[in-house]
């Protein structure tokens, strides 16, 4: 019998919110249990912080630079074969329930030409996905932190009243009152928490937020760089407590169907956030709100995988990628995709299957600057693109030292060396990895220049 896989991923959650990877508050008692049954990613980094790339991702296997989608408000396009076609292919029932962000098309920050963001979305626009559908293609716009509206399958519309969150995960458990068992499932639940509320500027945590997480301890980077995160982190600690306890619902849904055995969760986020923290400076080009940096800050997500192979309680030293998440998937549901997809079989990481495994990552950024980045645990290394907006082009012909930062010795990334001497022999070391990086990811040897 095949497994059954949810893949809960949440937006915009920084990896330090949780237990298992040093939160000092009990915000993820459930997610802790996964840990200690699955395996824990400790070094999960994010390929492209910004929510339609990084969807696009998810959805396709590929870079955003291949599939187009570089930046939010440009659309899935509908030649590249997508996970939900794979995986439906494969004999899997499906289910999608919470924020899509890849069915409308248009300029940056202007209202789109094809504007699915708050009507349904077609099902031609699903990815593939034929099966159970609860969503909005921009679930911010069509809610707040308490109530909003999504769409079924069949395109009505779906009014809910009380906190987002919790509501997704009743759409959800809904998908288990006509679940019949013949096939396996794959239910993918797309939560918008912790994300800001875009409209009122604010993490809307639930109500008394404030005062049940104010004795919070912010991490270093946020507590010295003082962007918002004292008056914001209580709602954000807030948010990411009740996607915990969704986690729970649906842990305790599955146990009393039968389910849980057969299944695997893999829980993650697309990015995570600066608070306001990083591009603060000349480089800027485009804009940022929260996470469009290389920043850990940005990058440095929660993956815990538990349930089938996934078990024993381990934790992962070695740096990863989720770029790899959907070639992961297939890989647990049975389909090899090969080359067809980046990255790699993360199961193949768990059990040490990879001989001289290069222990780095790589990210494009997006939308603040035209940006690539590779990391190993020892250096962070990212480059600019002079004067080439973030919001127009996808990449350039010629980057720049952006920053270097010196890991070990710097872990909370607030000291630059990309231009001190001691550092150039690393700097050129760092450098020629991610021009292979970018070789093979894009298909082109770019120029970088001090």
């Amino acid at each position: 019998m095949a497994y059954n896989i949810i893949f809960y991923f949440t937006d915009q959650q920084r990896w330090d919110t949780c237990g298992c990877f040093g939160q000092p508050l009990n915000i993820t008692p459930n997610l802790d249990q996964l840990a200690r049954e699955g395996v824990k990613f400790d070094n999960a980094f994010s390929p492209q912080p910004v929510c339609g790339p990084c969807r696009a991702l998810f959805q396709t296997g590929k870079y955003p630079t291949e599939t187009g989608c570089f930046r939010n408000n440009i659309m899935l396009p509908s030649n590249v074969k997508t996970l939900g076609s794979y995986i439906e292919e494969a004999g899997y029932e499906t289910a999608y329930i919470g924020k899509w962000h890849l069915a409308s098309d248009g300029e940056l920050e202007k209202k789109p030409t094809i504007d699915h963001t708050i009507t349904a979305i077609p099902k031609e626009l699903r990815g593939g996905y034929t099966g159970f559908w609860r969503a909005a293609d921009v679930l911010e716009f069509t809610s707040h932190g308490y109530d909003g509206y999504v769409f079924d399958e069949n395109n009505n519309r779906i009014d809910f009243k009380g906190y987002r969150a919790d509501c997704m995960t009743d759409l959800a458990l809904e998908f288990f009152d006509q679940y019949d068992k013949q096939k396996p499932f794959f239910m993918t639940i797309s939560q918008i928490e912790p994300h800001h509320q875009n409209d009122r500027g604010h993490y809307e945590g639930p109500e008394g937020s404030k005062e049940k997480y104010k004795n919070f301890i912010l991490p270093h980077d946020l507590e010295v760089l003082k962007g918002n995160a004292a008056e914001e982190y209580p709602d954000y600690l807030g948010q990411c407590a009740s996607l915990d306890e969704n986690l729970g619902r649906l842990v305790e849904r599955l146990k009393k169907e039968g389910l849980y055995d057969n299944t695997v969760i893999i829980f993650a986020s697309d990015h995570g956030s600066h608070f306001l923290t990083r591009n603060r400076d000349s480089h800027l080009n485009g804009y940022d709100d929260y996470k469009r940096t290389c920043h850990d800050g940005a990058l440095h997500v929660p993956l815990v995988i538990a349930g089938g192979p996934y078990k024993g309680g381990v934790a992962v030293e070695e740096l990863v990628s989720t770029e790899s998440l959907p070639k992961t998937i297939l890989a647990l549901a049975g389909v090899d995709v090969g080359e067809a997809m980046i990255g790699e079989n993360l199961l193949d990481v768990v059990e040490k299957r990879t001989d001289n495994r290069p222990n780095q990552v790589f990210a494009q950024i997006s939308e603040s600057r035209v940006g690539r980045c590779v990391r190993t645990p020892d250096y962070l290394y990212s480059v600019y693109a002079p004067g080439v907006n973030g919001g127009e082009a996808a990449a350039s012909d010629t980057y720049a030292d952006d920053f270097l930062y010196d890991l070990k010795a710097d872990p909370w990334q607030l000291n630059n060396v990309v231009a001190d001497p001691a550092y150039a022999q690393a700097k050129a070391d760092m450098r020629v990895r991610l021009l292979d990086w970018i070789e093979k990811a894009e298909g082109y040897r770019p120029t970088i220049t001090d």
